[in-house]
């Protein structure tokens, strides 16, 4: 299993996924990590053109096609992973990670080890309240 958690430093969870540098991606083997590596992660940064696209009414910010389009390319990168960590994200990104298949759990464990610790025990919530 491979986790992918967010993150700017290396060592933090991020608390926003679209604004995060990078992902850690633990590899996990009979409930242990077994290697960590940092891998390149698009993010708002590299999507700076300033233009957002009109939203329909009623439509909620995230789901349009140009949104989903940057999702897709954020989560390149991990499409080996199966959960992905984060400290918070929006409601659009949350359902596209999950469209690709991912576990995705919103924490407020800072410490990346910790969560991946917390999540294999079985004991890291999920903080939907978080997603905005």
């Amino acid at each position: 299993m491979k986790i992918a958690v967010i993150s700017d430093d290396g060592t933090t969870i991020s608390q926003h996924f679209g604004r995060a540098s990078l992902y850690v991606v633990a590899t996990v083997e009979k409930g242990k990590v077994v290697n960590k590596e940092n891998r390149n992660k698009m993010g708002h940064q590299h999507f700076a053109s300033g233009e957002h696209p009109e939203h329909k009414p009623g439509q909620p910010h995230g789901y349009d096609a140009d949104s989903q389009d940057k999702h897709a390319q954020m989560a390149q990168s991990i499409d080996d992973c199966q959960v992905l960590l984060a400290g918070g994200m929006g409601w659009g990104a949350f359902d596209s990670m999950k469209s690709r298949g991912l576990e995705v759990i919103i924490t407020d464990v800072s410490n990346i080890d910790e969560a991946v610790k917390t999540y294999l025990k079985g004991e890291l919530p999920n903080l939907m309240e978080k997603l905005h």
